[in-house]
């Protein structure tokens, strides 16, 4: 039996959920998901609890019933609290300006960088830090993937650490030719 997929999800008040033809629906304060589930497993409510079951022990029920217990339990806390992901610029003349779901940065290219965040996806700065970046929204993979395309346009280089991190990310850093030719 699967460690993840056994475990029941807890239902918390203000999310609903509907379920018919293999398909889940979560409704709650954040917003609304969706999510078609495969033949393999089953999806049951009881109580105030989401439970999956797979009626098979097949390699393929096996493997696609954590996955589903996963997803579902991500819509859950998406609907009902949100994800958030941060992420730091750092380097000289290195800043960002968002509006909305549109973000213009300047990474020490010869243009400005234009990034739309998709549909659902909230991006704005941060009041205190503004070489911070805060990207919002219900959906954990496209808060992700917009997250991960950002840092994608200038990551973190390992001399002098410049570049788009996530905040809780480390970088390791590397001496330079200077320092190896003073060793020598």
């Amino acid at each position: 039996m699967s460690r993840i997929g056994k475990q029941p999800i807890e239902i918390p008040s203000g999310v609903e959920v509907t379920i018919a033809d293999r398909n889940v629906k979560l409704k709650g304060p954040k917003g609304e998901l969706e999510y078609n589930f495969l033949p393999q497993v089953e999806v049951i409510v009881e109580d105030n609890t989401i439970i999956i079951k797979r009626p098979g022990d097949d390699k393929e029920s096996r493997s696609i019933h954590g996955l589903t217990r996963a997803l579902v339990n991500n819509m859950v806390i998406g609907v009902s609290k949100g994800f958030e992901k941060r992420l730091e610029i750092i380097g000289v003349g290195y800043r960002a300006q968002a509006s909305g779901q549109k973000i213009t940065l300047n990474l020490g290219f010869s243009h400005p960088i234009d990034y739309t965040a998709p549909e659902g996806v909230l991006i704005e700065m941060d009041k205190e830090n503004k070489n911070i970046i805060i990207i919002s929204g219900i959906d954990k993979q496209a808060v992700g993937e917009a997250a991960a395309n950002i840092r994608k346009y200038r990551p973190p280089e390992p001399y002098k650490g410049k570049g788009v991190r996530y905040i809780d990310e480390y970088v390791a850093r590397k001496a330079g030719k200077a320092a190896a030719k003073a060793a020598a």
